[in-house]
């Protein structure tokens, strides 16, 4: 592994290249650095390189996180989010990539019109069905696309995924192309880009040049990045 910089320059032209070999606008992608359990400094080197947009999972450690580092970021909840949290949650992040329940949803509505504050989420779909992993199933994503159409205060931007993990990145192709596939048929139907262009936040450090061909506008890098924990 190289210095977190050297790190961020060689997925920068990963993703470009990936975006070129399928046609697309390199520009089109954005990478947000998983910075779960990585040290300030660590963090500030990805800053000092350029990386705006972090993901993190815990509600705590970014909440801590986002008081260190001051203005100027953009944080993204990429975990698992309790409901009994969302009130701290619509303070502390700038989009929420996981809804997977309408009572999520609900509670943060009624914390962001307190704030007046509107924030774009993403719904988040369990598209290999696995029972330990958070989700609405494919069939139950258009029902709470749906039902996200009564909060003005949340911006349904698009849909967010985790395959199964596998060995070899092109296994995940199929998921990535069933969440881009479903993101469309939403699109369609007026469900899905309302606030501008679908976005799909699909690719980790394994397999985001996989999920670009097939559509990622959003890649969640940590181990790429950071290196191992």
């Amino acid at each position: 592994m190289g210095t977190v910089a050297e790190n961020i320059e060689t997925i920068r032209a990963r993703i470009r290249a990936a975006a070129e070999r399928a046609g697309r606008d390199p520009e089109s992608v954005r990478l947000v650095a998983v910075s779960k359990h990585q040290p300030l400094t660590a963090i500030r080197e990805a800053m000092a390189a350029g990386q705006v947009v972090f993901g993190e999972n815990y509600l705590q450690e970014a909440e801590d996180k986002v008081a260190a580092l001051g203005q100027g970021l953009v944080w993204h909840c990429i975990g698992h989010l309790q409901s009994n949290k969302a009130r701290i949650a619509a303070e502390v992040f700038d989009c929420i990539e996981t809804i997977d329940r309408l009572k999520l949803a609900k509670a943060l509505e009624t914390r962001l019109a307190e704030l007046g504050k509107t924030m774009p989420v993403l719904v988040q779909v369990n598209v290999g069905g696995e029972a330990q992993k958070a989700g609405v199933s494919p069939k139950e994503a258009k029902q709470l696309c749906h039902e996200l159409q009564q909060f003005p205060h949340l911006r349904l931007q698009g849909l967010m995924t985790m395959p199964p993990f596998v060995e070899n990145p092109e296994e995940s192709r199929a998921c990535f192309r069933q969440l881009r596939l479903l993101g469309e048929n939403l699109v369609a139907q007026g469900l899905l880009g309302q606030h501008g262009s679908m976005e799909l936040s699909m690719g980790m450090s394994g397999d985001f040049e996989v999920a670009i061909e097939e559509g990622a506008t959003l890649v969640r890098v940590g181990t790429a990045l950071f290196g191992e924990r």
